[in-house]
Parts: C-alpha cells; sequence; structure tokens
C-alpha cells in the first residue's frame, strides 16, 4: 500500500524550516503532497498577506525534490483538504503538538484514520523572523545603510 504525506504550509519566505519538515515528511511515506495554503486563507488565519504570492509559493513548493505534487489550500478546514486529496498522514512541526490546535486536529484526523505525526520545528528560522527583519532593514534609512556600509 503506497502511504500518502501531506505538509501544510504557508512556505511563504521559504527556509530552512520549510526544507526540513518537507524532508523528513518525505522520509515518511511514499507520496508527498505539500499544501500550500492560499492568500485568503492566510490572511484569515493570520490576519496578514503573504510576501510571496500563491502562484510563486507554489511553484517553489513544487520545485523542491522531496515533493511529488501540491495542493492549493483555499478551504479552512483540513477536512475539508482531506476530502479533494485523500491523504493518511499528516505531517506538522511540533510548535502544534499539545496546543488546542493540534488536539483538535488529531481529534478530528483520528476520526477519519489519517494519523498526525510531528517533526522538530526549526527555532532559530522562520518566517516571521525574517518577516520581522526584512522590516526592520526597511526601516533603516536606505542613506543611513550605505554610508554605514562603505565606512565599515
Amino acid at each position: 500500500m503506497t502511504v500518502i504525506g501531506y505538509a501544510p504550509g504557508a512556505y511563504d519566505l521559504f527556509h530552512i524550516g520549510h526544507l526540513n519538515i518537507l524532508r523528513h515528511a518525505r522520509e515518511n511515506c511514499d507520496y508527498l503532497i505539500a499544501g500550500v495554503v492560499s492568500d485568503e486563507m492566510l490572511l484569515r488565519a493570520k490576519g496578514k498577506l503573504p510576501v510571496i504570492p500563491l502562484a510563486e509559493r507554489l511553484e517553489i513548493v513544487r520545485s523542491i525534490r522531496f515533493v511529488d505534487d501540491v495542493h492549493a489550500e483555499v478551504v479552512p478546514d483540513k477536512l475539508d483538504t482531506w476530502q479533494q486529496v485523500r491523504f493518511d498522514v499528516l505531517f506538522k512541526g511540533d510548535d502544534w503538538r499539545g496546543t488546542p490546535k493540534g488536539d483538535k486536529l488529531e481529534r478530528d484526523f483520528a476520526a477519519v484514520g489519517v494519523e498526525v505525526k510531528y517533526f522538530p520545528y526549526t527555532m532559530h528560522t522562520s518566517s516571521t523572523i525574517l518577516r520581522k527583519a526584512l522590516t526592520a532593514i526597511d526601516a533603516e534609512e536606505p542613506v543611513g545603510r550605505v554610508a554605514r556600509a562603505l565606512t565599515s
């Protein structure tokens, strides 16, 4: 039997943490589908739009060698996504483990026979940290940055 894995995420500002999740997921299934959350769903869930638009995030994730297929997530409920995609195991970062969202995910998917498997969250890099760094860089005066670079 072929084990189909599903690894959902925003995959915005793609970084090593994203790559780690996809690599670990592929090691634990025969066929990996990466669910890329749509701009609208990210706005609804997190209150902000991604930096990279959906079409570009889909293309980036599709190009990763560990990924066999991509799916644009355009509905808020992962069970609705499961109805469309039909996977056997769902992969998440372990920052979800033991949280109300993670517990609900586990209960919902246990009811349809899908395992939720967690992988270590990459603490030193996240899209949130990258977004904050970009905001801080953007807030600096361009002339000040150039002047500092020339005098360093």
